[in-house]
């Protein structure tokens, strides 16, 4: 098992990516740690890992909060013993609609989850990574930050903001041997779907899928597998790497 022995924070994993992270670490030996906002489905996913022979504990907890992540961190201590891994995943966005139509409310909502969220997580996991002597992030940003669709500016700025905050993380922690990464998902099945599109409709779904050149949507799986790969041992001469996982979107 390639995460044999190690430990991951996943946040957001009640649903969508985040969930399908949680699933395939501990299927691959992880002990996971799921956190989210939603307790009937964080519940839900890490009861669905302990019936498949897995470990893992739920954590109710809002990322731009500095003591709800302080509570991850002792809760992944007190279940498990240790943290490796830190998944980043949490993350929200504002409909699809012009610029100045997004309330001042949604904008400081997705700054706060998707920026200062990960402010949040290095304040809290830094100082064990450098103790611990290794440790790894793996952020969850998106394609918006590389190829920003119309409609989702405040958004799109959020995770430009991600992936440089990634990379410089990366070059500043790497003597302290914590490595940092990130994956740039393209639209996805998840529940985000509808909000980017603003209107879930068959025609949108063809105008959305239509601009990637493989032909379909990313799907929790595709993520996982990206994920898992930054997280085993055989990337550890990986990061500052922002990996599109996007069927060509990016190209």
């Amino acid at each position: 098992m390639r995460l044999e022995n190690k430990v991951a924070v996943v946040t957001g994993a009640g649903s969508g990516f985040g969930a399908g992270i949680a699933a395939r670490f501990a299927a691959e030996g992880a002990a996971v740690v799921v956190n989210d906002v939603n307790d009937e489905n964080g519940e839900r996913v890490a009861a669905a890992i302990r019936d498949a022979g897995g470990r893992a504990a739920y954590v109710h907890g809002d990322v731009s909060r500095d003591a709800d992540t302080g509570a991850m961190l002792a809760a992944a201590l007190q279940h498990f013993g240790q943290v490796d891994i830190v998944v980043n995943n949490a993350g929200v966005s504002h409909r699809n609609q012009p610029m100045l139509d997004v309330t001042e409310a949604d904008y400081d909502r997705v700054f706060a989850i998707n920026v200062k969220g990960v402010y949040w997580s290095a304040r809290h996991y830094v100082p064990y990574f450098r103790k611990q002597g290794v440790g790894n992030f793996i952020n969850i940003a998106s394609t918006a930050g590389v190829r920003p669709r119309p409609g989702l500016v405040w958004y799109n700025g959020s995770k430009g903001a991600l992936i440089i905050i990634s990379k410089t993380m990366a070059v500043e922690l790497a003597p302290d041997r914590i490595r940092v990464n990130c994956i740039n998902p393209v639209a996805g099945e998840t529940p985000l779907l509808a909000t980017f599109m603003g209107q879930d409709t068959p025609q949108m779904r063809e105008k959305f899928v239509a601009s990637i050149p493989l032909g379909r949507l990313s799907q929790p799986r595709d993520i996982a597998n990206a994920a898992l790969f930054l997280a085993a041992d055989e990337s550890e001469f990986i990061t500052g790497v922002c990996l599109e996982v996007d069927g060509g979107r990016c190209v």
